[in-house]
């Protein structure tokens, strides 16, 4: 790890010093032949402002993922991600950068289609809207998931689920809603005692829908708090 984050400073030096990509950069220091320069590819707004564009700031996306947007978008595109499906570019990014985990690797996955022009905020790959939604509980997080199985959350949540289709222990939960949509659910620990939940409400039609449907689990997750005591 120490290697890989001296070889990232490296990179970056050489950048600011050459006005080189980060691949390429990155190949010159690890003596390997540079990608072939390919016509830039479209992008919404200056790099400076990825950060806002991707919906993640330049901190959190460096503290989590060691790179800047400016690195993921060079990395993907090299990669052939602007030609791929989203599912795609997430399993490449979680076979080639898995230490991330694999809810970062969806957060770049959609920052970088987001950067590219290729989904607006809010927006799928497919047209569709999805409404996102988080919080954290000073509770652990084989807690918080217990919470969300169909017995446990019948006691606090507004219950419109069809079909619960996967579950993975401690991890994420996946429901069918009964409109058609489809709700996330993703658990992180944050210690023994703390631990969040984020929540992805997705298939919608509308911003409008978006923000109704944040001020739902708005309401959802201040009733969890309730019951959580």
């Amino acid at each position: 790890m120490t290697k890989s984050k001296d070889l990232k400073r490296r990179v970056r030096a050489r950048m600011q010093r050459t006005g080189e990509s980060y691949t390429t950069a990155r190949a010159v220091l690890l003596n390997k032949k540079a990608p072939e320069t390919k016509p830039a590819l479209p992008a919404v707004g200056p790099p400076k402002d990825w950060p806002e564009v991707a919906g993640v700031r330049e901190e959190a996306v460096v503290a989590k993922t060691e790179h800047t947007w400016v690195e993921w978008v060079d990395i993907l595109d090299a990669a052939g991600a602007y030609e791929m499906r989203h599912r795609d570019i997430a399993a490449y990014l979680n076979a080639q950068h898995g230490d991330m985990g694999s809810w970062w690797a969806q957060t770049v996955t959609v920052g970088y289609e987001r950067i590219r022009g290729l989904r607006r905020m809010s927006q799928g790959r497919d047209g569709q809207y999805a409404a996102n939604k988080s919080r954290t509980y000073p509770v652990s997080v084989s807690k918080l998931y217990a919470m969300f199985t169909p017995k446990a959350r019948s006691a606090w949540m507004e219950d419109a689920v069809v079909k619960d289709r996967t579950a993975k222990k401690d991890t994420s939960r996946r429901v069918d809603w009964h409109d058609g949509t489809r709700v996330h659910f993703f658990f992180d620990a944050k210690g023994p005692s703390k631990s969040t939940v984020s929540i992805q409400h997705v298939k919608l039609e509308s911003r409008d829908d978006v923000e109704a449907r944040k001020a739902f689990w708005h309401e959802q997750l201040d009733a969890l708090k309730r019951t959580l005591g």
